[in-house]
């Protein structure tokens, strides 16, 4: 089977789904009888078991204020998806795959979509960033289709599954990378012999960091390290240092540090509150660190009973939960965090999944 994955940032930055889909790739590339290419605004990496095609773009940051029209409605990433469009057309021969796979709506589905024959190679639509284009009916989503979705939670799955044929898969982690040890703080000019919370976020409203900010500044003596950019940067900043003074931390780390990072934490807060999945809680587990996270049944799912669920608009709730979170921290605890992350979220197992489905979706006839 020739698979192939397509989205703006591959290899170029390191977010929820451009990890994800590396990771995948990765995975698939080295079981027998798959052959795995990937185009993106990066460029190809060393020792990468799978082909990489560069196709360039503008990054989303050079839009931040751009003004919203029609067809670009979502916001500035949509911008950087139709700049994207041209090097993806150049690149994409849809005889060379029997299926693709993007989780990027509009322009890189439609693409991708558009230039099909007989309705192949077939198109798998993956939920990371969301799943509003697979039931609402307003004039831009009318145009999304796909003949499989993978659906990174449950309630993206029961909304959608009788629409197309859907599976339910998270996403994973290397509990090899991302392991209980020693941290050094050193490293992220952190101080030693203080509690230290980390928040791993992307800057944006959404993601409540602001809100988690004042939460963590009822704290005496605890510390805060946000990891993570985006357009709250400045706010995140101002507020943080206003709060919290030297106990605040902003750091922007690359992928291969994040799992030394989270070594140097002893607890992890995540404030969203509605969101695909949160890579950060199940990297949180194989690191065997306790998670404040909001209570609602995607969380409940994801980390089952080996996290402390709290109403994150509460901030008294928070606190509470960020107390509790310092006293959680017992070899049994740490051991039930890995065995959750070992039997249900290593890439190795979501691999295989996604390749089932896979399987699935190209043995079926043409939907037209």
């Amino acid at each position: 089977m020739r698979i192939l994955f397509a989205l703006p940032g591959l290899h170029r930055v390191s977010r929820g789904a451009e990890i994800a889909f590396e990771q995948l790739a990765r995975q698939i590339a080295v079981m027998p009888d798959y052959q795995v290419t990937l185009i993106g605004s990066g460029y190809p990496q060393p020792d990468c078991p799978y082909k990489f095609i560069h196709a360039p773009c503008i990054p989303r940051e050079k839009f931040t204020k751009w003004p919203i029209i029609p067809y670009l409605l979502r916001g500035y990433f949509v911008y950087e998806e139709l700049t994207f469009v041209p090097g993806l057309l150049r690149s994409f021969d849809p005889d060379a795959y029997d299926i693709t796979v993007t989780c990027s709506y509009p322009y890189t589905n439609w693409v991708l979509r558009a230039r099909r024959q007989n309705g192949y190679p077939k198109h798998a639509f993956v939920t990371q960033n969301g799943d509003w284009m697979c039931y609402s009916n307003d004039w831009e989503n009318r145009h999304f289709d796909c003949d499989g979705l993978v659906c990174t939670n449950p309630e993206y799955f029961e909304r959608n599954c009788d629409r197309y044929p859907s599976v339910l898969i998270p996403n994973g982690v290397d509990p090899d990378l991302f392991k209980p040890g020693y941290g050094d703080r050193t490293a992220f000019k952190l101080p030693n012999q203080v509690p230290l919370v980390l928040m791993v976020s992307a800057l944006m409203p959404s993601k409540r960091v602001l809100e988690g900010i004042g939460c963590v500044a009822k704290l005496p003596e605890v510390h805060l390290a946000v990891a993570g950019d985006g357009t709250l940067r400045n706010e995140v900043q101002t507020v943080g240092t206003e709060l919290l003074g030297d106990r605040f931390h902003w750091l922007t780390v690359p992928k291969e540090k994040m799992p030394d990072l989270y070594r140097c934490a002893d607890v992890v807060l995540h404030m969203s509150q509605d969101e695909p999945f949160g890579n950060v809680y199940i990297e949180a587990l194989a690191t065997g660190l306790p998670v404040v996270a909001h209570d609602w049944k995607v969380t409940r799912w994801i980390l089952e009973e080996q996290a402390i669920f709290v109403d994150t608009s509460n901030e008294e709730a928070v606190v509470d939960g960020l107390h509790h979170a310092f006293s959680a921290q017992t070899e049994m605890a740490i051991n039930n965090r890995r065995n959750l992350v070992e039997s249900r979220f290593s890439w190795t197992h979501i691999a295989e999944q996604y390749c089932n489905f896979f399987e699935q979706i190209c043995s079926e006839s043409s939907r037209g």
